[in-house]
């Protein structure tokens, strides 16, 4: 895998103006995402997780240019893309496609499946003749593992891991370096998630494909990814190969994420982390660490100054990064400076 990174996005926001007033002015904004940095290498899987209205699908919107960025640059290839006209930015879209949440409200349920591959091809330029088409379309149904004659069906004539395996194709139509996976996965059954999530891996080792894996189950991470950025009201707090991460977590948040996975092994439980209180207003969020008022170690440091993002010292390697003050503190006074964070207890 390659160490150069496809992808960079360097301290990215996306605030939402809140009108009112007899003027209809702006009285507040949603601060959804507020300033988070991180790339992604040719061929990796980076999963972006945290709780759901935390700014997950916003980063991933905001990098397709679906609106406009509020700051932050967002750059492919070397190619710095947030700030492109219109113009510029066309064929550069077909780099960057997306897998969406819901598999039939994603497709238009007036175009047979053949018309829904070939919109991006045409758009693109990608074909030179009809029967380049029609083998790029047949190709693109055996890569989804779908049979060639369906090709003439309409969207509701399939089921949902059918129909979520065409918007995967869709995606690979315009032969793009990176795909948004955005909770690609989580509409459907649990047989057919693992069907799809093995897709999408044979897909990324065949093709080469970076992806940005957008989720907040994290049985499906752990199963999947490279490595995993964990996002909490705006802010990406954690970031961490997924054996350090799993393993070791180095965030108190991250720590009562994963104590909340269900364990299939029995015998086996996660030590709960129960969180108090809910999560913060993204309109005003609190002032010092944005996780202080529901995290369990906070002291008054948390509550005055943020933390920011650096390196961790890990026993299980390299490249695993937090932001929290407990680590200016000494292993006896932090309770998250050994691997008992996530750590499985045998019972009985």
């Amino acid at each position: 895998m390659s160490t150069a990174p496809l992808l960079q996005v360097n301290d990215l926001k996306k605030h939402f103006p809140i009108h009112g007033g007899f003027f209809g002015g702006v009285t507040a904004k949603v601060y959804a995402v507020d300033g988070i940095s991180f790339d992604i290498a040719k061929g990796e899987t980076l999963s972006l997780v945290g709780e759901s209205g935390c700014g997950k699908s916003t980063v991933g919107k905001a990098l397709l240019r679906l609106f406009p960025l509020t700051d932050g640059q967002v750059i492919l290839g070397g190619t710095r893309i947030d700030d492109m006209p219109s113009s510029t930015l066309r064929p550069m879209r077909r780099r960057m496609q997306v897998v969406f949440q819901d598999p039939f409200s994603s497709l238009n349920p007036r175009m047979r499946v053949r018309d829904i591959l070939a919109e991006p091809i045409r758009n693109f330029g990608l074909s030179n003749s009809s029967a380049d088409l029609e083998a790029r379309l047949v190709a693109l149904m055996d890569k989804v593992r779908l049979p060639k004659d369906a090709i003439n069906r309409w969207p509701h004539e399939f089921s949902g891991g059918q129909r979520q395996r065409i918007g995967i194709a869709r995606a690979l139509a315009g032969e793009p370096d990176l795909i948004i996976c955005d909770e690609a996965v989580s509409a459907l059954d649990v047989s057919v998630k693992a069907q799809i999530v093995n897709l999408l891996q044979d897909l990324q080792k065949e093709l080469g494909l970076a992806m940005l894996f957008i989720s907040h189950d994290l049985a499906i991470v752990e199963h999947m990814t490279h490595r995993v950025a964990v996002m909490y009201l705006g802010k990406i707090v954690e970031v961490a190969p997924r054996r350090s991460l799993f393993g070791a977590p180095k965030h108190p948040y991250t720590e009562a994420l994963l104590s909340a996975v269900p364990q299939p092994t029995p015998g086996i439980q996660r030590q709960r982390v129960i969180l108090k209180g809910d999560v913060p207003s993204p309109i005003n969020p609190p002032k010092g660490c944005r996780f202080h008022t529901r995290c369990p170690y906070a002291f008054d440091r948390c509550r005055v100054e943020e933390p920011v993002l650096r390196p961790i010292a890990d026993a299980m390697g390299e490249g695993h990064v937090s932001a929290c003050h407990l680590h200016d503190r000494s292993a006896a006074e932090n309770p998250l400076s050994g691997a008992k964070g996530a750590a499985l207890l045998a019972v009985g």
